[in-house]
C-alpha cells in the first residue's frame, strides 16, 4: 500500500454518504478501509437508483451509481453486529485498527457493546469518529438527521433560491458531503494528537454543525448585524456582478471581485462610462444601484455567445465562465488534465468503470486507486482468514450461522 496514511486501519461502520465519503477520502490516502456491512443488505446506497452499473449482458447489477460515488478504496466485510459472535469480530479488528467511524443514532451501538464508552475501555488507541444529525449533546441529540432536514434547520435552504421564491435545497446533498469532509479532518487531528498522547478519543461531527459552519459569510452577516440573508438567486449579496447572465445561446457566470476588473469589464461591453459613474465605480456604490446596473448587464450580455464573452473576459482578466452540463463538464480538458475522470476495473463490469477522481494532489504521497467499490461481502473470506487468522471451517459455520456473509 502506498499513501500518506499507508498505516493506518479504518473500521468504517457508516453507511449512506457522510461517512462514506470520509472513509473514501482516507482510503484514497492510502489507508486500509474495512467496511462493514448487514449481511444480504449492504450499505443502503447500494438500492439508491437507478442508474446502476451494468453487467455484461447490459442488465442492472446490485451496484448503484450512488453508492460507486462514495465507496472505493474499502474491503467490504459483512457481518452481522447484533450478534455476540459479531460484535466480538468487530472488537477483534478494533485491536488491530486505529479508527472507527460510524453513524448510527445516538446511543444505537451502546446495546451492541460498540458505544464510545465500551471502545473506549477496551480499546483506548481507537479514535471513534461519530457522524450524527445534531450532535451527541443538545436537546435534539437523539434525533435522527437527514441532509434535508439539515439543509432546512440549519439555514441553507433559507438563503437558497430565487429571490421571492421558496426555500431550495442545494442540488447535491452538501451537508453530508460537509460533515463527512470535516470528519476526516477531526480524525486526521485525533490520530497526531495520539502520537503524543498514545490515546484515542472520541470526534463528535454533526450535520447540523457543519452546515451552519458552511454558511461562513452569510451565518457571521448576521452575527455582525442581526440582519437575516436573503434568496438571491445567483446573485451575490455583497459583490456586483457576481451572477449568472444569460448570453445569445446559452448561460454563464460573470464573478468581477473588486473595482479594476470592473472597469476592465465595463469597457469590453462598450460602457466604459460605467465605471466613471459615481453609482458604479465602486463595489459598495453597485451592491447598492444593482437595480440598475444589472439589467443593463443583461442587455449587453445577450449580444454575444457564451464563448464569445468567456474568451473576451478571459483575455482582460475577468473571471468568467460557461454554466456547465455534467457532459460538458467531463468533456473539459481541464478536467482530464487533472484526471478527475479515472477507470478502475471491477468484477460486476465487462469493461472498466468510470469514478470521480480525488481532488487531492500530492506531491510526495500521491492519492492511489488500489479497490474498485465492493460488493457486499466481498472481502468477509479475506479479511477473517487474512487479517483474524480464523480457519475455513470457522469461517464457514459463521457464514453457515448467517453471522457473516460474502459475495
Amino acid at each position: 500500500m502506498t499513501g500518506a496514511l499507508n498505516t493506518i486501519r479504518v473500521l468504517d461502520l457508516s453507511r449512506v454518504l457522510a461517512g462514506p465519503v470520509c472513509t473514501q477520502i482516507l482510503g484514497d490516502l492510502g489507508a486500509d478501509i474495512i467496511k462493514i456491512e448487514r449481511p444480504g443488505e449492504g450499505d443502503d446506497t447500494r438500492k439508491w437508483g437507478p442508474p446502476y452499473l451494468l453487467d455484461e449482458n447490459g442488465a442492472p447489477t446490485s451496484e448503484s451509481a450512488y453508492y460507486l460515488s462514495a465507496n472505493r478504496n474499502k474491503r467490504s466485510l459483512a457481518v452481522d453486529i447484533t450478534t455476540t459472535e459479531g460484535q466480538e469480530i468487530i472488537h477483534a479488528l478494533l485491536e488491530k485498527s486505529d479508527v472507527m467511524i460510524e453513524n448510527f443514532k445516538v446511543g444505537g451501538l451502546d446495546k451492541y457493546g460498540l458505544g464510545w464508552a465500551d471502545i473506549q475501555k477496551r480499546h483506548p488507541h481507537i479514535i471513534c469518529a461519530s457522524i450524527t444529525g445534531f450532535g451527541h449533546t443538545g436537546p435534539l441529540a437523539s434525533e435522527p438527521g437527514y441532509d434535508l432536514l439539515v439543509q432546512a434547520m440549519g439555514g441553507m435552504m433559507a438563503i437558497t433560491g430565487e429571490p421571492g421564491g421558496q426555500p431550495m435545497k442545494i442540488g447535491v446533498a452538501l451537508s453530508d458531503v460537509m460533515t463527512g469532509l470535516y470528519a476526516t479532518i477531526g480524525i486526521l487531528a485525533a490520530l497526531h494528537a495520539r502520537k503524543e498522547t498514545g490515546t484515542g478519543q472520541h470526534v463528535d461531527v454533526a450535520l447540523l454543525d457543519c452546515t451552519l459552519a458552511g454558511l461562513t459569510n452569510l451565518a457571521q452577516y448576521y452575527l455582525t448585524s442581526g440582519t437575516v440573508a436573503k434568496r438571491q438567486g445567483n446573485a451575490h449579496a455583497t459583490i456586483v456582478p457576481y451572477q449568472a447572465f444569460e448570453a445569445s445561446d446559452g448561460w454563464m457566470v460573470i464573478a468581477v471581485g473588486n473595482d479594476t476588473q470592473f472597469k476592465r469589464f465595463a469597457t469590453a461591453l462598450g460602457h466604459a462610462e460605467w465605471a466613471e459613474d459615481d453609482r458604479f465605480t465602486r463595489n459598495q456604490s453597485r451592491v447598492k444601484h444593482r437595480d440598475i446596473l444589472v439589467p443593463m448587464i443583461e442587455a449587453a450580455m445577450k449580444t454575444r455567445s457564451v464563448e464569445s464573452w468567456v474568451s473576451l473576459c478571459r483575455d482582460i482578466d475577468v473571471p468568467a465562465g460557461p454554466v456547465n452540463k455534467m457532459d460538458q463538464v467531463f468533456a473539459m480538458t481541464q478536467v482530464d488534465a487533472r484526471a478527475m475522470n479515472i477507470e478502475m476495473d471491477h468484477p460486476l463490469s465487462p469493461t472498466p468503470i468510470h469514478l470521480v477522481g480525488s481532488p487531492l494532489k500530492l506531491s510526495d504521497t500521491s492519492v492511489d486507486y488500489r479497490l474498485p467499490p465492493p460488493i457486499c461481502g466481498e472481502h468477509t473470506r479475506d479479511i477473517l482468514h487474512g487479517l483474524l487468522q480464523m480457519d475455513d471451517a470457522d469461517i464457514q459455520t459463521l457464514i453457515t450461522r448467517n453471522i457473516v456473509d460474502q459475495s
